[in-house]
């Protein structure tokens, strides 16, 4: 189906290729004046010079065609040259039916179906998730969610760090210690033990005797694990098992999920063959015992290091790692393309690989690598967020901060009687994943964003909790007319047009919700989700608005509140599906 606003910019080309002119200037755009016009189109004044005619003359030349078509109810020229038109409510109305009778709410179908990889997560095994995974968790899942709605086939990958020197020290210091077995709080206490007492400096500033000794047991057990001997690998798969429960765990309460579990131990097969052809085929070469790739490319605005393959050690790099978990990808899931979501001040690292990977031809010329970087959640001294004893704060005890902040907000509006206290609980775990991830997602990724607890669990203004108190009200009301109508309600049966005839907010509601298509689209194009929570902030407030103005059920003339039913429910369905997106749900009552 074509949407409102491809169809209303195909009418702008019609007319102005009708008047003679190049239909390129055609386009409308949402008004930035609502107050004036609906839609607005700017082309005549960019057409005047070539023309060589006053801009409001084209302009009024257009009108004269856009007037005949019934999708406008008014079209104007404005001085200097400005285009200014309103929608019919007949044709609104239509296209407000065909997205309530659409399952997909009119969102169309991709040209082509493709197969998605997103890496997000980014979890390191025998250390619990801190604040400092929350980003990419909610980032990637939001991404991952909106690509499947479009109609892509998207594969989630947590991309474990479960490799690698950190295994080592692990080993080592339950071997200094005699732990024959242990347990995940065992773990979460030895690896920072390990780590620490691996870098333990003396008064010169180097590293002790003892430290530098303990490394170096560290590394032979590395190497030991890496090549499959069976005590560390034992240790190895406790360890995995122990970590991916409790991972697991901590990623369900955020409702994150991935289809594949994997890790950097899963690309080390794939390694040596890489960087053998890489050699043999002269694109990687030795530098200062290093083997390196050449990343430069003509027309590059900055000089860039070569990325290091292998070390001169002979140890690999994340560079290594990802390239390798590239081969094994295309492999065995034949992506179309991959989106990769991480700390913004990781750019360099994958511009690298990704160069790498095209100019070796681990992926195909055509195949898109997105790079999605996120800025940092500081606190309100504009600091990364830390615990009041200054530490990095764990996951779960965030998810647990937001959920009692929100169940002390509804204990102060809901009595015990009202909402029990075992349901008020149940409530706050769905109203605080709201605040918590529509609190980041509603910031434009790449920028750093101040984490706000108070604000972010308010009922009032730019929040999740707003959003769903708004689907929280629809439903009520919904119920209500059910109740009053016994049931009787079958929706797409009736136009909106009733509803935006009567009322100026009526009508603005529905034009936001017309435009639903080309928000997700456009969220999917440009790897936005902050577009969609933009979008579901303005449906909220036009539906509030629309709340006030109108007696929704008191309204005498059936038809006419059939037509503002109908009105709700599609405003529902359209925040439901946009939640979800963003991987949150709304609760039943609030």
């Amino acid at each position: 189906m074509e949407r409102i606003s491809d169809r209303i910019n195909r009418i702008c080309r019609e007319a102005f290729e009708a008047c003679g002119y190049d239909g390129s200037y055609g386009r409308f755009n949402v008004s930035n004046r609502p107050d004036l016009c609906e839609y607005q189109c700017n082309g005549a004044m960019a057409l005047a010079k070539a023309a060589h005619k006053a801009p409001l003359e084209i302009a009024e030349e257009l009108v004269a065609k856009l007037s005949a078509y019934p999708e406008f109810c008014k079209v104007e020229a404005v001085r200097p040259g400005f285009i200014n038109v309103d929608i019919s409510p007949a044709f609104l109305s239509e296209e407000l039916k065909d997205m309530a009778l659409s399952e997909r709410l009119s969102l169309p179908l991709p040209v082509k179906r493709e197969t998605v990889i997103v890496d997000y997560g980014g979890a390191n095994v025998a250390k619990p998730l801190h604040i400092g995974h929350l980003r990419s968790a909610i980032i990637g899942e939001s991404v991952k969610r909106i690509g499947r709605a479009i109609g892509h086939e998207m594969i989630g990958d947590v991309h474990l760090g479960d490799w690698g020197l950190q295994m080592g020290l692990i080993i080592e210091e339950l071997k200094d210690r005699g732990m024959e077995d242990f347990s995940l709080s065992d773990l979460e206490e030895i690896y920072p033990a390990a780590s620490a007492r691996s870098k333990e400096k003396g008064a010169d500033g180097e590293l002790t005797a003892e430290a530098a000794d303990f490394r170096e047991r560290a590394l032979a057990a590395t190497a030991r694990l890496q090549e499959g001997d069976p005590e560390c690998r034992r240790i190895w798969e406790h360890i995995m098992e122990l970590s991916l429960e409790d991972l697991k765990r901590n990623y369900d309460a955020l409702n994150v999920s991935f289809e594949l579990w994997k890790g950097e131990s899963d690309a080390q097969k794939y390694i040596p063959d890489m960087l053998k052809d890489l050699c043999e085929r002269g694109i990687a070469y030795e530098s200062q015992g290093a083997l390196v790739v050449d990343i430069a490319e003509e027309g590059d605005s900055k000089e860039y290091p070569p990325c290091i393959v292998r070390k001169s050690d002979g140890a690999s790099l994340y560079a290594t790692t990802d390239l390798a978990t590239m081969v094994e990808r295309e492999q065995l899931y034949h992506p179309d393309s991959y989106i990769y979501i991480a700390d913004l001040r990781q750019s360099l690292h994958y511009l690298s690989f990704f160069r790498v990977a095209k100019k070796a031809g681990i992926v195909r010329e055509d195949e898109k690598l997105t790079f999605l970087g996120f800025g940092t959640m500081n606190g309100k001294d504009g600091k990364p967020f830390k615990t009041r004893e200054g530490g990095v704060m764990r996951l779960s005890d965030l998810i647990k901060e937001i959920n009692d902040k929100v169940f002390e907000r509804i204990r102060q509006t809901r009595s015990v009687e009202e909402i029990s206290d075992e349901e008020a609980g149940k409530i706050a775990k769905i109203v605080g994943l709201s605040a918590l991830k529509y609190g980041d997602l509603s910031n434009q990724a790449s920028k750093d964003y101040i984490f706000d607890i108070d604000r972010f669990t308010s009922f009032e203004g730019n929040t999740g909790p707003y959003i769903l108190y708004t689907i929280v009200r629809i439903g009520s009301i919904l119920d209500k007319y059910d109740s009053m109508a016994e049931g009787q309600r079958s929706l797409g049966t009736v136009t909106s047009e009733a509803a935006i005839n009567e009322d100026v907010s009526g009508k603005k509601l529905a034009l936001s919700l017309a435009r639903y298509s080309e928000v997700i689209d456009a969220a999917w194009e440009e790897t936005a989700p902050h577009k969609i929570c933009q979008y579901i902030y303005e449906v909220s407030n036009e539906f509030n608005s629309f709340y006030h103005d109108v007696k929704i059920l008191t309204e005498p003339d059936e038809e006419k509140k059939r037509s503002y039913i109908e009105l709700l429910s599609l405003t529902r369905r359209v925040l439901l599906s946009c939640i979800d997106m963003l991987g949150f749900e709304a609760p039943d009552k609030m």
